[in-house]
């Protein structure tokens, strides 16, 4: 038997019937064979902001060297480092490939420095795991088999997972909470423990896969210089690991963990890997995230991000402010009727007209400015970094 099947996610554990959970009952579809878990999955992956991933920023924003890494493809990472160890583990494998696939749905565009430019612009509690839950509650719609769009619906632990995924490894090991809470309530990031083991398996995979990744991306910008490269090579020099590349680094991460795992002691990783792990973190932080021509960029996003949100806010007057962004299509085309759509999906607008197809949650009153703002908040987060781009030169073009 493997180390943690039996505290698997799976029919006979008492956390079961809580994590299939759902806000409302899912359509039963005739001769359905997927599992709820399984089902989220595909929820997620046909979702319209899993597709947005592809544009979005890890660490370098806009990269026009196809090989960086984007959004999606350490959304890829997670989700296969995460099946590994659970599967190793005897975890459910299905949940943990939803909460991977869909951790970072809520990303703004321009990585953590558009997460920090929306928390100082509109939102003081914005934060990318809060958003990923609006993000899969709120924000994005399916059709189901009537052709009535409506929220995505997810299991409690997938909602969970997503929503607890952040938060600082070190020295501790990650240990799930009892605790089924309102998901909402959560007030600061990385301040609960996921739900599940599963949960806690997406939550190290986080980190596990963006490490070594954002490392080989800097060599490729010329980022690190070889004094900086000696460093690392030091830091290696205490472990067993004596050369760079991502596959290295993730193997004996994994590796390591899945030995060093057990339901007494834990999600946990060696001595010597916390070491590295945190080394690494730290390296990536001083030479990395740090670095002038990314803080350069920093001032490029502010500018894009200021500019976006100070036209939509200008736009505000009440009732009328769908008809007032209408009028500046022949201005700004492309934002204007974006913003407009993006507006008439979250108010009472489309539902005035006959055999409309959305049965969607209502989220903005028009005539509640704090409303307005939180809809200009949600409206930037989904952007992508090329979109984003686009709707500044269309601001600043004559």
């Amino acid at each position: 038997m493997k180390k943690f099947e039996n505290v698997a996610i799976k029919k006979g554990n008492p956390k079961w019937e809580e994590s299939i959970l759902r806000q409302i009952p899912i359509e039963d579809k005739p001769g359905e064979i997927r599992t709820d878990f399984t089902r989220d999955y595909n929820r997620i992956l046909h979702c319209t902001a899993y597709r947005r991933l592809k544009h979005k920023t890890q660490v370098f924003f806009s990269p026009k060297d196809e090989t960086i890494c984007t959004r999606i493809e350490h959304v890829n990472h997670v989700t296969a480092v995460s099946y590994t160890i659970s599967k190793e583990l005897g975890l459910n494998t299905e949940l943990t490939n939803a909460i991977a696939i869909g951790h970072d749905l809520g990303h703004a565009p321009f990585g953590h420095s558009g997460e920090r430019i929306l928390k100082q612009l509109g939102n003081q509690t914005f934060w990318h795991e809060k958003n990923s839950l609006r993000v899969i509650d709120k924000i994005e719609l399916l059709e189901n088999s009537d052709a009535k769009l409506l929220n995505l619906n997810l299991t409690y632990a997938v909602r969970d997972g997503i929503v607890s995924h952040c938060g600082e490894v070190d020295e501790h090991s990650i240990i799930p909470r009892n605790e089924n809470i309102d998901l909402n309530e959560i007030v600061r990031p990385g301040s609960l423990s996921p739900y599940t083991w599963e949960g806690c398996v997406v939550k190290i995979s986080d980190k596990i896969s963006y490490l070594g990744r954002d490392i080989e991306d800097a060599l490729r910008m010329n980022i690190l210089n070889d004094e900086q490269l000696s460093e690392f090579r030091d830091i290696l020099g205490h472990t067993k690991i004596k050369h760079l590349n991502n596959t290295t680094l993730m193997h004996n991460f994994v590796v390591d963990l899945c030995e060093h795992s057990s339901p007494e002691e834990g999600i946990k990783l060696s001595d010597e890997l916390v070491y590295l792990m945190n080394a690494v973190k730290d390296f990536n932080y001083d030479y990395i995230y740090k670095h002038r021509r990314l803080n350069n960029y920093v001032k490029y996003a502010e500018l894009i991000l200021n500019t976006i949100y100070e036209t939509l806010a200008e736009l505000y007057d009440g009732v009328e402010t769908i008809e007032n962004i209408d009028q500046t299509k022949n201005v700004y085309p492309k934002l204007s009727i974006a913003f407009s759509r993006w507006l008439k999906y979250y108010t009472l607008q489309m539902r005035w007209e006959k055999d409309s197809k959305f049965q969607n949650e209502i989220l903005y009153d028009l005539t509640k400015r704090d409303d307005y703002i939180q809809a200009i908040v949600d409206f930037m987060a989904s952007l992508t970094d090329r979109v984003a781009i686009e709707l500044f030169e269309e601001l600043t073009t004559f």
